[in-house]
Order: structure tokens, then sequence, then C-alpha cells
């Protein structure tokens, strides 16, 4: 097992090696629109993450409101 797992960390490192590479022999433009792709990669997650941080506070809400109303509702039969 320890054999795949180190290749396959230096297959990333040849890639992420072979990436390096091309970034930096490509010409500026072509290197301003692979920055612009990562810049908009990184706000489509980060907004996503506020997304599925948003939905998590909200479903939390409704189960303590549920929460509250079943717990003055058993008040109230007391």
């Amino acid at each position: 097992m320890g054999n795949t797992k180190r290749n396959g960390i230096l297959a990333l490192l040849g890639l992420g090696a072979l990436a390096w590479w091309k970034y930096k022999k490509s010409s500026p433009e072509q290197q301003q629109a692979l920055k612009d792709q990562l810049n908009t990669a990184k706000d489509n997650f980060n907004k996503w993450g506020s997304d599925l941080k948003n939905k998590a506070s909200e479903v939390a809400g409704q189960v303590q409101n549920k929460a509250e109303a079943l717990k003055n509702k058993v008040e109230d039969q007391a």
C-alpha cells in the first residue's frame, strides 16, 4: 500500500511541476487568463461555502424553533 501512496504523491508533484512549467512558458495574456480562471474558481468556492454556512444556520434555527414549540406544548399540557 505504501508504494501506491508514494506513487500517487509523485504523480501529483509531477503534474504540479508540469503545470508550473507550462505556466512559466505561456504568454502574459495566457498567464492572466489562468489567474482570472483561478480567481473565479476561488470566488465560486467561497460563495458556495458561505451559502452552505447560511443554510446550516437556517436549518439549526428551524430545529431550535421546533424544539421551543414542542417544549411549550409539553409545558402547556402539564
